[in-house]
């Protein structure tokens, strides 16, 4: 079984969310999904300033392999994105829980976080 960091919550559509100060929190996609992907070829990634909902397709990931997408784990605002990602989509398999994140929120109800996974829970399904 792959460690998964456990100062992260995760999804089980393999997005990660890692908190930051107050309430804006940075999401990726899991080891995982970046293995399963193959190599990234293209990011296609929300405006900031966007409203989404958790559960909310925002992004896509296309790879040599197919096209994913990338659901907001939680409800807020687009705070930010990673355009190193969107100028070298490869940064998602080399990195993926470190330069390889895809964007911020800025969540509107902090209780969300809740209801993700904790790396042992997350990584259950793979046992």
């Amino acid at each position: 079984m792959a460690d998964y960091p456990e100062d992260l919550r995760y999804t089980a559509d393999h997005e990660w969310v890692k908190e930051g100060n107050d309430t804006t929190v940075r999401v990726g996609i899991t080891d995982y999904a970046a293995s399963a992907l193959g190599d990234v070829v293209f990011v296609s990634l929300p405006d900031p300033g966007d409203a989404v909902r958790a559960g909310d397709s925002v992004a896509e990931l296309e790879s040599t392999k197919s096209v994913s997408e990338v659901f907001s784990p939680v409800s807020g605002v687009i705070a930010r994105i990673n355009e190193a990602v969107a100028e070298s989509p490869d940064l998602v398999n080399e990195d993926p829980y470190g330069d390889g994140w895809l964007f911020e929120v800025d969540m509107s109800d902090s209780e969300e976080l809740d209801g993700l996974l904790d790396s042992a829970a997350y990584g259950v399904q793979f046992a």
